[in-house]
């Protein structure tokens, strides 16, 4: 079948598995590497459109699970799908709804998260409790809305559905992430209906491609979600079943801390096919997983961090993380960052923000949101030129260490 999207390598850094290039759509071009804004409801939270493009923004990723509850993916293809329903007219994304089975199963409730290795309040992680929004079986997951309570089926055919009716331009496979706490056993299980589940999608995919073929519609592309946790011969397992499929890409799922992304990466990139995009999901809440994600091989990342953490008044600065909240703030009229040419930067002081903050004013998310969001996708972007002109260990090296100062980026410099 006809296919909706081209990806070519432009150059490669020599002695790693980085690379440059582009990802062609059919709501434009995607300049690789690049970070992928999260706009979990359709929206990047606080920020209009207008403004996720001043922030350098070259696409948006949405949550299928989120979107099916509200507004509900048939009011999104009544809209005319997601590019017109939130006016946004670049690349779009949209997870599978996978990540839930997750958030929403085993670490409801345990205080585990997508960035932990511990469990938090509980030294045995429960295979099952009353707390759990999320049951997986084989053919698919039962959630219950963590909004209204009603029981609903997920299968990789209703997440195919889903996905084609908000109509972004990428979409992931349905997939089981598992806990960090999970052992070999459970692993092992949720990957084998990982794999049963993505051949389950790429058929629903191709079957509703083909009507949109046959409607003069956009085509949708189908990224595979490669799984097998810190495991080494699961993670290569994978991504060799996934990869001798005809996927248009492919997402790295999973639960690791910085430190990981060389040896997983290296695992699962080194067996993928060459000539595919790569995703990185949920990754780049620290410029640690950025480099080292580049350099071992990722095109693309997302991550709803950075406007997380700059709604909790968290700002990131080319010297590090402040809590821009802070009372050493309440009489500093300089930029957040000097060296930063965001918006919020170019008009505004730490005391203004702070003041913002303090006053619970609606604008400190907005500002905050703006540096922050700029602050990643602008980083990536400098790794990009990097890769271009030959610098990238030196920028590497001088970004880190003016970051986390020199001993802690040691540990990422090795």
């Amino acid at each position: 079948m006809e296919k909706s999207l081209t990806f070519n390598i432009h150059t490669r850094l020599k002695g790693t598995l980085a690379r440059t290039g582009e990802i062609i759509t059919p709501h434009g071009t995607i300049k690789t590497p690049a970070y992928i804004a999260g706009g979990t409801n359709a929206t990047v939270k606080a920020l209009t459109p207008e403004q996720i493009l001043s922030t350098g923004a070259q696409g948006v990723l949405a949550n299928t699970y989120h979107l099916m509850l509200r507004p509900t993916a048939d009011i999104i293809q009544k809209a005319g799908g997601i590019h017109k329903f939130m006016n946004w007219q670049a690349p779009t994304f949209t997870d599978s709804g996978g990540f839930q089975v997750f958030s929403l199963g085993m670490a409801y409730k345990k205080g585990i998260d997508a960035t932990s290795h511990t469990e938090k309040g509980s030294s045995k992680l429960a295979q099952h409790s009353k707390d759990q929004l999320a049951k997986v079986g084989e053919d698919g997951v039962w959630f219950k809305s963590h909004i209204s309570g009603e029981k609903i089926f997920m299968s990789p055919e209703v997440s195919m559905e889903l996905q084609h009716k908000i109509g972004a331009d990428i979409h992931m496979a349905f997939d089981e992430l598992t806990s960090p706490l999970a052992g070999r056993e459970q692993i092992i299980s949720a990957l084998n209906k990982t794999h049963k589940w993505a051949e389950r999608c790429l058929e629903c995919h191709n079957k509703l491609n083909h009507q949109h073929l046959v409607k003069n519609e956009p085509l949708q592309s189908l990224f595979a979600v490669v799984q097998g946790a810190r495991e080494e011969d699961l993670r290569r397992k994978s991504a060799s079943f996934l990869g001798s499929k005809d996927f248009d890409g492919y997402g790295i799922g999973g639960v690791f801390q910085p430190e990981e992304i060389p040896e997983v990466l290296t695992w699962v990139n080194t067996t993928l096919p060459e000539n595919k995009p790569r995703h990185l999901l949920g990754m780049g809440a620290q410029p640690a997983d950025l480099f080292l994600g580049v350099e071992y091989g990722i095109d693309t990342f997302d991550c709803v961090a950075p406007t997380r953490q700059a709604r909790n008044a968290a700002l990131f600065t080319y010297h590090g993380r402040i809590n821009i909240k802070n009372a050493q703030y309440k009489e500093d009229f300089t930029p957040i960052d000097k060296d930063c040419h965001c918006y919020t930067c170019q008009n505004f002081t730490k005391a203004y923000i702070n003041h913002l903050f303090r006053a619970d004013e609606i604008l400190a998310s907005t500002l905050a949101s703006i540096h922050n969001e700029y602050f990643v996708i602008n980083t990536v972007d400098r790794i990009r030129e990097s890769l271009e002109n030959g610098t990238f260990f030196e920028y590497k090296k001088e970004f880190l260490e003016n970051y986390y100062g020199k001993e802690k980026a040691q540990k990422y410099l090795k």
